[in-house]
């Protein structure tokens, strides 16, 4: 086990190379840089500021001297190649240089949008597990049942609606819209959150936290569902199960005690994923609930063309997807002893 975890992350280097390679390469050749959007700043300050002949002035000044210290500046004065390994060299030391929007570190702006994202990512996925597995089990044990074939339409429903329209929706029909004035429209607390006590500041949370909530766990859970109600059902298909019920044994000792623990190795596939509730981040969500978390970050961030704060994204994103990935699988050894990894 021990090896097959040190070759695991020996083939992470390279796979993280190759993507942060791949990104820089791209990132760096795309249209509208930083260099482009600030000499538009000057030039368009230059134009407003004074008229033609200040205009063309400026316009001169900008391509002979202030072209040369923007590009050193930024760090474009160098070749492709040798900013790209300058970027690595620093990636040793967890430094992804400054962002050029918010002219801080790119750590400390990431950090800053964590508290958003961590929480709704945790929850999400603390809810999805704890809804999914023993609905799943329930459809297996009472399958084609009244209450299988309702919640499976109903499942069916949920998942067919995009997260995004479903936000829409639970805005205008219970967020002060044409019907129910029954929770706020968005952000994470209400503006007197500091006056409050420490239980009506965790009640207006939870107030304010309801419908993005169902907006993120409502996709995931569907699917989980289905996926612990199919993989239950072909457990108990197998031969182990029909000699414990030719023992004797309840179905409940069989479905639960037998068939279960089997049952959830295909759902432990998604546990690794836990990692990546650091970056559990939704544009349209949170454009939507007014949240301002590391989806919203991200997609600033390329349209500003922060080349140092959307390489620490990717690079961080990347990094905790290969981990998790890597957990995963050791949660298969877990919940199957049968299974080794060599």
């Amino acid at each position: 086990m021990l090896q097959y975890i040190l070759r695991r992350l020996l083939i992470m280097l390279p796979t993280l190379l190759g993507i942060t390679l791949i990104v820089f390469v791209i990132v760096n050749l795309a249209p509208g840089g930083p260099i482009e959007q600030k000499l538009q700043q000057i030039r368009f300050a230059g134009a407003s500021g004074g008229g033609e002949s200040m205009s063309n002035s400026s316009t001169q000044v900008v391509s002979e001297e202030v072209l040369e210290a923007l590009k050193k500046q930024y760090g474009f004065d160098k070749p492709l190649h040798t900013r790209y390994f300058i970027w690595l060299k620093n990636l040793i030391k967890l430094d992804f240089g400054e962002s050029f929007t918010y002219e801080e570190p790119v750590v400390d702006v990431i950090v800053s949008k964590f508290p958003v994202s961590l929480q709704f990512g945790i929850l999400s996925l603390i809810l999805s597990y704890l809804i999914s597995i023993p609905l799943g089990v329930l459809k297996a044990i009472k399958k084609d049942s009244s209450f299988d074939v309702l919640t499976t339409v109903l499942l069916f429903i949920m998942y067919s609606i995009p997260p995004f329209m479903l936000g829409i929706l639970l805005l205008v029909f219970f967020a002060g819209g044409s019907f129910f004035d029954w929770f706020p429209i968005g952000g994470l607390y209400s503006d007197f959150y500091d006056e409050m006590n420490f239980f009506e500041q965790i009640l207006d949370r939870i107030h304010h936290f309801i419908l993005p909530l169902i907006c993120y766990v409502m996709g995931s859970f569907t699917v989980l569902t289905s996926l612990m109600k199919n993989s239950l059902l072909e457990e108990i298909k197998k031969d182990y199960i029909r000699t414990a019920r030719a023992k004797g044994l309840s179905e409940k000792i069989i479905y639960l005690k037998h068939a279960l623990r089997n049952a959830l190795i295909p759902i432990v596939t998604g546990i690794g994923g836990f990692l990546s509730v650091f970056f559990a981040g939704s544009l349209l969500l949170e454009r939507i609930f007014q949240l301002d978390g590391v989806g919203l970050l991200g997609f600033n961030a390329v349209l500003a063309r922060d080349f140092n704060l959307l390489m620490g994204l990717i690079f961080i994103q990347s990094f905790l997807m290969l981990i998790g990935n890597l957990l995963s699988d050791l949660a298969y050894v877990v919940v199957d002893p049968r299974i080794d990894f060599k």
